[in-house]
């Protein structure tokens, strides 16, 4: 089976300024991979890199066919903003399917029906009628999921998805990505930094300053210097 991604000593930046350099990494059809690392140290340039919307400066980027046709679901970092949308869930989920619609004014039944599908997917059917905003942050976060899923079923990339949710909703989200991983075999993109908890989901540890100071299988993070470094700091 062919790689999804594959970066080949690729850098990305902006202005001359490269935020991550000579990176070599290989994301196969059913990876569950960790991105770690200090603030600052290129992870989300990675993240806009394999999204497309930046070029590498150097090296190569080689993204699957299947990915360039609109494979990819993002999960971006949520601002205060984002989480007061007054728009009921159902509409939150359906706007997945934009960039299916093209210029046509209205949607299809085919694209109401994979919302809905996605909906019954995460678990949240119903609250379809009920406004985002007035949601838990775990309840958000598995609308926004829904609405990624409608973009894909290839890839899910997510930006520090955890970030403002309690201990329990943590958990019930790395069960869910974990499901979706493992039972339908989506490939999973994840930038965090509760690096103890992802050990044990994930399949693939990147480990960046700038550069790879680690990638390899999660099994092995522990044991590399990076891991030891990063685990006790």
């Amino acid at each position: 089976m062919k790689p999804f991604i594959v970066c080949e000593h690729a850098d990305f930046g902006y202005e001359n300024q490269d935020a991550v350099v000579d990176l070599s990494i290989t994301i196969d059809p059913g990876d569950y991979l960790c991105i770690v690392g200090a603030n600052g140290s290129g992870k989300s340039t990675l993240i806009k890199g394999l999204l497309g919307l930046l070029a590498p400066t150097a090296g190569t980027l080689i993204v699957a066919e299947e990915l360039r046709r609109g494979g990819i679901g993002y999960l971006p970092q949520q601002t205060a903003a984002q989480r007061d949308f007054p728009a009921t869930v159902s509409e939150v989920v359906l706007s997945g399917t934009l960039s299916r619609r093209g210029n046509r004014p209205f949607y299809s039944q085919e694209e109401r029906r994979l919302a809905r599908q996605s909906m019954e997917r995460l678990g949240i059917t119903e609250l379809k009628k009920q406004c985002y905003r007035e949601l838990s942050g775990g309840q958000q976060q598995r609308v926004l999921i829904a609405r990624a899923l409608c973009a894909t079923e290839q890839m899910l990339i997510l930006d520090e998805p955890i970030t403002g949710l309690d201990p329990s909703a943590i958990q019930e989200f790395y069960r869910l990505i974990r499901k979706l991983n493992q039972r339908d075999g989506i490939t999973i993109v994840m930038v965090s930094h509760d690096i103890r908890s992802i050990i044990g989901q994930a399949n693939k540890i990147l480990h960046m300053q700038q550069r790879a100071l680690f990638f390899g299988p999660a099994a092995d993070y522990a044991q590399s210097a990076a891991g030891k470094a990063f685990l006790e700091s």
